[in-house]
């Protein structure tokens, strides 16, 4: 492993640290000071690390910000809406969420608002009855389009075959329009490819592994596997190492194991929603509102993903080598974002 690649092996751990010592609500500010929350639906993977982080800088940039950065170690919705009610009763100001169980937190979200706690849902959409108004993320249904155009160019023309789709939390509405932005592709652009799935594939590492192996050997002649998910995409760069196979495989997000196997060529691509941007973006929306009394937007706040391949892994590694680095690599985004965010803003109802 290069240099680069070593750095980001530790990352995880490191901002786990950061993470830790946000969580300190204990005062000490002052009485100007905004107390908020910025929850994830697992603090211990690459994707919603990134997404605490780049709030964690906003919160700083913006300032006057005390802010607790909560999740739990494992995927685990109703465990996430009890830490989403404990925050919201210390940190009171306002709260940033990122859960997969949308359902879940309908009436948790609504109660917060009722009790006037401003509340920005971040990469899952909220569902009717929230109250909740505002959403930040993505175009789901356009970054699964990203993963079959890679996967297309790959491919013969006029290629047959079946193509295998895993997803690790099936009935999550945003990772389900990923699934459909894949299948839709390759029924327009490769017909003759069969899709098989999604197959659950986990979010956990040790259960996506052992799904991915079990699709695997089911579906030897399969021209490629496509997850949605975070550890789909090093589940799958591990079983093609170990198996020496020959088919494309792809997935999403920016874990360090995911750089590593878009570096060498085992996995054709990487997606990548841009998860750091993606927080900073709902934080900043947030704080920006609360600390100048102003109102918050409404509707879907979109965020740009980013196709990572062999064309500029390099710099995307040199990116996220640290906070710094990453700080600066979103800079110039974040600046066009906030230079006009109506340019930004769609229905709520759109989002997908």
């Amino acid at each position: 492993m290069d240099r680069p690649l070593r750095l980001l092996a530790v990352l995880p751990l490191v901002a786990a640290l950061g993470l830790a010592s946000c969580g300190d609500d204990s005062g000490g500010g002052t009485a100007d000071t905004k107390k908020m929350s910025f929850v994830v639906a697992n603090i211990s993977l690459n994707f919603a690390l990134e997404m605490a982080n780049g709030g964690k800088y906003a919160a700083e940039e913006v300032g006057g910000i005390d802010l607790k950065v909560v999740g739990p170690a494992t995927t685990d919705g109703p465990q996430e809406v009890q830490m989403f009610q404990n925050a919201t009763t210390t940190n009171r100001d306002g709260a940033v969420v990122e859960n997969l169980a949308p359902d879940l937190f309908t009436r948790p979200y609504a109660q917060a608002v009722a009790r006037g706690i401003p509340v920005v849902a971040l990469d899952t959409v909220p569902l009717k009855g929230s109250d909740v108004e505002l959403y930040v993320g993505n175009d789901n249904f356009e970054l699964g389009t990203q993963l079959a155009e890679e996967a297309i160019k790959k491919l013969p023309a006029g290629a047959r075959g079946t193509v295998v789709v895993g997803v690790p939390n099936p009935g999550v509405p945003v990772l389900d329009q990923r699934v459909k932005g894949i299948k839709d592709t390759f029924a327009k652009k490769l017909p003759g490819i069969v899709i098989k799935g999604p197959f659950q594939t986990f979010s956990d590492p040790g259960q996506s592994y052992n799904a991915w192996s079990s699709q695997v050997r089911a579906n030897s002649g399969a021209l490629a596997f496509l997850g949605v998910g975070d550890a789909d995409s090093y589940s799958l760069a591990r079983l093609k190492r170990e198996t020496r196979g020959t088919w494309l495989s792809g997935g999403f997000d920016l874990d360090a194991k995911t750089l590593e196997a878009v570096k060498d060529g085992t996995n054709f691509a990487t997606i990548s929603p841009e998860h750091y941007l993606k927080g900073y973006v709902a934080m900043r929306l947030l704080a920006e509102s609360v600390t100048k009394g102003a109102d918050l937007p409404q509707g879907w706040f979109y965020t740009p993903g980013l196709v990572v391949d062999s064309g500029n892994i390099d710099a995307i590694i040199t990116r996220q080598q640290s906070d710094a680095t990453r700080r600066q690599g979103i800079a110039a985004d974040a600046g066009k974002l906030f230079a006009n965010p109506g340019a930004y803003l769609k229905p709520l109802a759109d989002a997908r």
